[in-house]
């Protein structure tokens, strides 16, 4: 009986390709289900609220929301703003959405300061644009002062008190 003896050069190689069909045949018993995700059916434009009709499901390798910041589910996107463009059937990032504002830059808008039974409002310009709980900046129109102040729900703005 003649025995073969395989070159030195060649048994990292086939060692490497022998572990690789032992990981493909026994990993694909146990193998996770793909991935569904929300992804765009048109390209969506920083500035455009996402609504439902914008929206469709796409198939990705198992573990891709738990690895990467994408934003998982449509209930997440809906009602949302897009920050960035958003191309269609790519996945969606967490940082390219955001609240819609509900204050805009340039436009005048009112304020409040409230402690206790004592409340002041007056009109203001709003220096930057804003979404809920968000503070920005703001030059009162009669005095010329900038302040800083926090978005409220109904589109105003409230300063605390320091």
């Amino acid at each position: 009986m003649t025995t073969h003896r395989i070159p030195r050069r060649m048994t990292r190689p086939l060692v490497g390709l022998l572990i690789l069909i032992g990981c493909l045949a026994g990993g694909a018993a146990s193998a996770a289900p793909p991935d569904t995700l929300p992804v765009p059916v048109v390209t969506i434009y920083p500035g455009d609220t996402i609504a439902a009709d914008m929206l469709t499901s796409g198939t990705f390798p198992a573990g891709t929301a738990a690895s990467y910041p994408v934003i998982a589910s449509r209930a997440e996107l809906i009602g949302k703003v897009a920050r960035r463009t958003l191309l269609a059937g790519k996945l969606i990032a967490r940082n390219t959405v955001g609240e819609p504002d509900l204050v805009r830059k340039g436009k005048i808008v009112p304020i409040r300061y409230q402690q206790g039974p004592l409340t002041i409002t007056a009109s203001v310009l709003a220096l930057q644009s804003g979404a809920l709980d968000d503070m920005i900046q703001v030059r009162n129109i009669d005095s010329g002062k900038v302040v800083v102040a926090t978005v409220a729900a109904d589109g105003s703005v409230r300063v605390d008190a320091r």
